[in-house]
């Protein structure tokens, strides 16, 4: 997917990306505060630096900055994906309980924040939850 960017280089580009779209939306937001645009960019500008900089280490971090990571180290990586996503929809059945109890208005985020996580999880179990139907592999050849 990425193949043309270098491996070093890509966590850093997400990132980079990621804040300037951040830093647009600050400036189109206009206001008294618009030139916090110009302090978000050079802050990630920075931390892209920073990156990029980690990523050519011989370390674990350096490794998973450098997109190089490890069977062990990608595995950390999915399961701290996991617990972040089990928080995150804990998180939104809490407030979106608390709103119906107190019948308030408020409560429709939370709901949007359980139904993109549902049908991203439904989507996950149809696209990696299993093989095609078929012989099983120890089953004879005929």
């Amino acid at each position: 997917m990425m193949t043309f960017i270098r491996p070093r280089l890509r966590k850093p580009l997400e990132y980079a990306l990621a804040g300037t779209v951040f830093a647009g939306a600050w400036a189109l937001r206009g206001g008294h505060a618009w030139w916090l645009s110009v302090v978000i960019e050079i802050t990630v500008l920075g931390g892209m630096l920073g990156m990029y900089l980690r990523a050519g280490e011989d370390s674990d971090e350096g490794a998973l900055t450098g997109s190089r990571a490890d069977e062990r180290q990608k595995m950390l990586s999915l399961r701290s994906r996991a617990l972040g996503f089990n928080v995150a929809v804990g998180a939104a059945f809490i407030g979106i309980t608390v709103a119906v109890a107190m019948k308030a208005t408020w409560g429709w985020p939370f709901l949007v924040i359980l139904a993109g996580a549902g049908l991203a999880y439904l989507l996950a179990l149809s696209t990696f939850g299993s093989a095609e139907e078929g012989s099983p592999d120890d089953a004879p050849a005929i």
